[in-house]
């Protein structure tokens, strides 16, 4: 369905944002890219985008605008679910498909991983929300990723990697979590799934 011009504008405003940061702009910032005086006209332009299915919301959530997939795409996998102690399986056999386009966040190879567990809520990472994971065999000191630990986390966790000069941390969002240490050839026991790249917030 065809947006009109300032309908385009925001919906363009959310995808940047997205592929930018990895989740949604807000009212206020979207208000802010467009040089918009108020949030109400805003607010009117994303229910019509919501109407004619270019993005959706959980209700009741903020910053959880989600640009969806065009019909010709078949959208993002979601490959099961992740945890902080006890992860569940697995990214290799997609369980569902949401009608996210994986490219919004830098890669049609992304996949998004269930929530479980409150030990990255210090980096707004809830329970039940999606993590989008983009693949790739290491991440950069301070990021978070999907990893696996041999012999202690045999299935995907979200973890904040941390590099020291022989030892590879792996840390919890949560002062509830202790973190976990790798030294030496110890490190090869943790293995890089991928790097977190965004949020999908959905209801319930």
């Amino acid at each position: 369905m065809a947006l009109t011009p300032r309908q385009e504008s925001v919906y363009r405003a959310i995808c940047d944002y997205h592929k930018k940061y990895g989740y949604s702009p807000s009212v206020r910032e979207i208000c802010e890219k467009l040089g918009l005086a108020g949030p109400a006209g805003v607010h009117r332009i994303l229910g019509v985008l919501e109407e004619k299915g270019v993005i959706h919301s959980a209700a009741g959530k903020k910053r959880s605008w989600v640009p969806v997939v065009p019909e010709s795409g078949q959208g993002m996998p979601v490959a099961g679910t992740i945890a902080a102690g006890k992860p569940l399986d697995v990214w290799d056999r997609p369980d569902e498909r949401i009608g996210v386009d994986p490219m919004i966040y830098g890669s049609e190879d992304c996949f998004a991983l269930r929530v479980v567990g409150d030990s990255m809520i210090g980096a707004h990472i809830l329970d039940g929300d999606l993590a989008v994971i983009r693949p790739r065999a290491d991440v950069d000191d301070g990021r978070i990723a999907a990893v696996l630990v041999d012999g202690i986390l045999p299935e995907a966790a979200l973890k904040i990697v941390r590099k020291k000069r022989n030892t590879l941390e792996l840390h919890s969002a949560n002062p509830a979590y202790k973190p976990m240490r790798f030294y030496g050839q110890r490190k090869n026991r943790v293995t890089i799934v991928g790097l977190y790249v965004g949020l999908i917030r959905q209801g319930g």
